[in-house]
């Protein structure tokens, strides 16, 4: 057999097995370049997939701090560029894959005739780009999500057509802000008019539902299995690794290594979480679900990454909190809730903790995406370099509750798509806009429209 037909047979069987599976455990792998490195190929390598995903921010920012102070291209060089505003300044090491944008709306989350209910309208809508029914009862209405019309597109192509996380527990129904039903607040995701998708808040179950095997409760069987045994996820299928490894080249057997490292200490955080003893018993804290807000995000982007490296989706959306969320941050000495203090009337000490809460946010969304940047694809590029990573609220000033010149964010140059590494001012245009032009990064067929879109975005 030649080195044609030996790279060729290996190819096979790896597209056959694109992720180990066993009765107790299924474990999605990420891309292994020499996997796919058949001389008919050389050149044109093995197409590495774009990823979309929808970050969610509450209670929009404070504008002053938000926006750089240069417009137009930043140096390649992160240290010969700009420096970015107060609040996106953790962003400096992955400034040149960031594309700031100004000049967006979201103009469906206005008052009109509805009156009060800004918070709920503006979770609402945002991926919707519809005006939403004003009602606290079952007949709620709002309309497809981009994420959804997208995945209804491209889904088939991966093990789950999307991925729906949150850090808050989900309330399902009652009024949540002035007359407006919960589910408007709670969820970003719907997959037609009057039908949400719920996300998951709770890590553990992200993982199992990765990386676990079988239904629901079978699932459930096999934790509680591996938990009796004191087994990780990674015992179950040791052999088809070390079987794989020696099929692979040196950079991709560090590449295996690296990742099945990385499972392992994901999954051992997980554990450590759901060991840690309820400080009050009066509440039934959900299994998993670590007590700590910044460990809660950082799991939660990771359970993202490893979905986009393993391809097990493409498309995802994240809130990091609820629309309206008046948590306290207790972490950075903010006791204080977060939409109490958005409403801080100008002054100038209530300003400075709003800032600092935003400043923590866009902390841990720098966090993922030095992470994604860190992490090869199949090509060789960043995971980062294929993704599109937005990053957004619904609300602009949470003051005054506008929602024009939204603080928006997009990470990432959708496998070559978008040009990242600059300031966009913009001119007024929907939200919308902008999502026609990443769907047709996405590679299904082409939208005539979404929402209040008006075209795309230039």
């Amino acid at each position: 057999m030649n080195e044609h037909d030996k790279l060729a047979a290996r190819h096979s069987a790896f597209s056959r097995r694109t992720f180990f599976r066993t009765a107790g455990a299924c474990i999605a792998l990420p891309a292994f370049e020499s996997m796919f490195a058949l001389p008919a190929m050389a050149g044109s390598g093995k197409a590495a997939p774009t990823r979309m995903a929808y970050v969610y921010v509450p209670n929009g920012t404070i504008p002053g701090s938000w926006w750089p102070s240069t417009v137009g291209s930043w140096a390649t060089d992160s240290s010969q560029s700009p420096a970015l505003s107060p609040t996106l300044a953790p962003l400096a090491k992955v400034q040149k894959h960031l594309q700031v944008i100004s000049g967006l709306t979201d103009l469906s989350a206005e008052a009109g005739a509805d009156g009060a209910g800004d918070h709920a309208r503006a979770g609402g809508t945002f991926l919707t780009a519809v005006r939403v029914k004003k009602t606290a009862g079952s007949d709620i209405k709002a309309g497809v999500s981009i994420d959804q019309v997208v995945a209804g597109q491209i889904g088939h192509l991966t093990r789950f057509s999307s991925l729906e996380l949150t850090c808050d527990a989900v309330r399902k129904a009652g009024d949540c802000d002035s007359g407006y039903a919960c589910a408007y607040v709670y969820n970003l995701s719907w997959r037609s008019a009057n039908q949400p998708l719920s996300p998951e808040h709770n890590p553990r179950f992200v993982f199992e539902r990765l990386f676990g095997a079988g239904s629901p409760r079978e699932r459930v069987a096999n934790l509680k299995r591996r938990q009796q045994e004191q087994h990780s996820i990674l015992d179950y299928v040791l052999e088809d690794a070390g079987r794989l490894d020696r099929q692979l080249d040196g950079r991709d057997r560090a590449k295996l290594d690296q990742y099945l490292t990385s499972v392992r200490e994901i999954e051992q955080r997980i554990q450590t979480s759901e060991r840690l003893p309820i400080r009050n018993p009066a509440v039934d804290a959900p299994v998993g679900v670590p007590d700590d807000y910044k460990e809660h995000i950082a799991l939660m982007f990771d359970m993202l990454l490893l979905a986009f490296q393993t391809d097990s989706t493409r498309v995802a959306t994240l809130m990091l909190a609820r629309e309206g969320s008046n948590r306290s941050f207790n972490e950075i000495g903010i006791a204080e809730g977060h939409h109490n203090l958005t409403h801080h009337k100008n002054d100038p000490e209530i300003i400075a903790k709003v800032q600092q809460i935003d400043h923590w946010y866009i902390q841990r969304f720098a966090n993922f995406l030095e992470k994604m940047d860190a992490t090869k694809d199949v090509d060789g590029q960043s995971l980062l370099a294929h993704s599109m990573i937005l990053y957004g609220s619904g609300n602009a000033d949470g003051n005054r509750h506008t929602h024009d010149n939204l603080p928006i964010l997009l990470a990432g140059s959708g496998g070559g798509h978008l040009a990242a590494g600059r300031y966009v001012q913009a001119k007024e245009q929907p939200l919308a806009n902008l999502f026609l032009t990443m769907s047709d990064a996405m590679g299904g067929a082409e939208l005539a429209s979404h929402g209040d879109s008006t075209g795309r975005f230039a």
